[in-house]
C-alpha cells in the first residue's frame, strides 16, 4: 500500500514508517506544495494508486462525492507530534491492509 501524505502532516512522516510503507510520499515531495487544489491532489493520488492520509475533512468530501479510488486514512483530532502520529499509523497497521482489501473508501484513525 502506498500511502501519499497531504500538507497538514509533515514530510518527517514517510521516512518513520517507510518500514511498513515503502512507496510512500509525501504531496511536497511529488510537487504538488503550497496551494494546489484537493481535486488536483486526489487526481494524482487516483492515478497513481496512492491511499491519501490526511489531518481535515476536505477529502473526506471528495470521498462523498467520487467513491474511491483513491482511499482517504484521516488521523483525527490530529493535535499531536510527528512521531505520535507515526505511532498511531503502526498500531493500525493490520488495521490499514484490512481496509486497502477491503470496499470501504474511508478509514479514520482516532488517537486514543
Amino acid at each position: 500500500m502506498k500511502l501519499l501524505f497531504d500538507a497538514n502532516l509533515s514530510r518527517r512522516i514517510v521516512p518513520l514508517l517507510a518500514d511498513l510503507f515503502p512507496e510512500s510520499s509525501h504531496i511536497g515531495w511529488v510537487g504538488l506544495a503550497g496551494e494546489t487544489p484537493d481535486a488536483e491532489i486526489w487526481e494524482f493520488a487516483r492515478q497513481r494508486e496512492f491511499t491519501i492520509v490526511t489531518a481535515d475533512a476536505d477529502f473526506l468530501r471528495l470521498s462523498e462525492l467520487h467513491g474511491s479510488p483513491p482511499r482517504v486514512i484521516r488521523l483525527e483530532r490530529m493535535d499531536y507530534s510527528t512521531e505520535i502520529a507515526a505511532d498511531l499509523i503502526r498500531r493500525y497497521a493490520v488495521a490499514i491492509a484490512e481496509f486497502d482489501r477491503s470496499a470501504r473508501s474511508v478509514l479514520i484513525l482516532r488517537r486514543n
